[in-house]
């Protein structure tokens, strides 16, 4: 999903932003809204990480236009402590409420040294790098992720599916760059992809057990300290679902200030040695001509298609289509 598309048409950011922007505004949400979820999502494409980019835009639009997702939520700080801060999403996307608690938790974390956000009711926050990223450059280590409803409860299937695919919530770090690129780890706890469920690779449960045991770990830990640490088991929760169906989620972000405990300079210093010895003394992966750490290739193609323009391939350009045939908003290539 994520690999470059093959067949493409250029499309610039700013045209991507006018539009995504002007899409939201027009399923009823406010401007500071759209501008926010707008940003991240072009983000994402800049990227090149298509499955969380503006493909995604035509559902979230539907979601609010259908009454599935609050439009104008009332997204209120309900609890704080000198180290943490707890923000009620209202029942919209996570987008603009994560952002909200990322910065309170950044703050907390420039107050003493450490600073934890927690947003509850709330739908999709799209990629966990958005929020860990605002730490790394606020000079933090960040960390973000989110939990769902129910995770884990596989009741009303006809036949109990494997455990070794239980769950993928989405998580990742992010460490502060120097003069090499960054390492950021944004992905999902499970070590198969989503559509990496079926037969042809049910042989790799017994071929790999520790790979699947891990993930099922990682996919448990997530989902606590996404989900319960957030709140997803209070009676809130569910009563929000009730309202605003795609409420099922909640999130985690956690800010840790380098300077607090080391150096800043020599943090970095050992982060740029990391990622350069990786590259000069490793060989690369199959099918790599370069051994480089997680978030290098999506530093570089932000550079390139902010400068070139943004791959955009025909699930893009479909959506996008389909929001301006229903709002009656011209297309971002046109």
């Amino acid at each position: 999903m994520n690999r470059p598309p093959e067949e493409f048409i250029v499309v610039q950011e700013e045209h991507l932003l006018d539009f995504t922007n002007a899409c939201f505004q027009a399923s009823g949400i406010e401007e500071e809204h759209a501008s926010v979820i707008s940003r991240l999502l072009v983000n994402s494409d800049l990227r090149g990480v298509r499955s969380h980019g503006t493909n995604t835009v035509n559902g979230y639009c539907s979601m609010f236009e259908r009454g599935d997702a609050n439009p104008r939520p009332n997204i209120q700080f309900i609890g704080e402590t000198p180290t943490s801060v707890i923000l009620d999403g209202d029942g919209t996307l996570g987008y603009w409420p994560t952002t909200q608690a990322t910065e309170g938790a950044i703050e907390k974390a420039r107050e003493l040294g450490i600073g934890m956000g927690i947003v509850r009711h709330i739908g999709h926050y799209g990629s966990a790098g958005h929020y860990a990223r605002m730490c790394a450059k606020a000079g933090c280590i960040g960390f973000s992720v989110s939990g769902y409803q129910n995770q884990g409860n596989a009741s009303g299937h006809e036949t109990p599916p494997q455990v070794g695919y239980f769950g993928n919530p989405p998580i990742c770090f992010a460490m502060p760059r120097g003069e090499e690129p960054p390492v950021v780890l944004d992905a999902a706890t499970r070590i198969l992809a989503d559509y990496q469920v079926g037969p042809e690779f049910d042989d790799l449960l017994e071929r790999i057990p520790a790979a699947f045991f891990k993930s099922m770990g990682y996919t448990a830990v997530a989902t606590l300290m996404g989900g319960a640490l957030a709140g997803i088991g209070l009676p809130s929760a569910a009563e929000y679902r009730e309202r605003w169906p795609v409420a099922t989620q909640s999130a985690m972000v956690l800010a840790i200030r380098v300077d607090a405990v080391v150096p800043k300079e020599a943090f970095l210093a050992e982060a740029d040695r990391l990622v350069r010895d990786v590259r000069e003394t490793y060989t690369p992966m199959p099918g790599a001509d370069r051994a480089l750490l997680p978030g290098a290739i999506e530093e570089e193609r932000m550079e390139r298609y902010r400068r070139e323009g943004i791959p955009y391939g025909e699930l893009e350009q479909e959506n996008a289509r389909a929001l301006s045939e229903r709002l009656g908003i011209a297309l971002p290539w046109d």
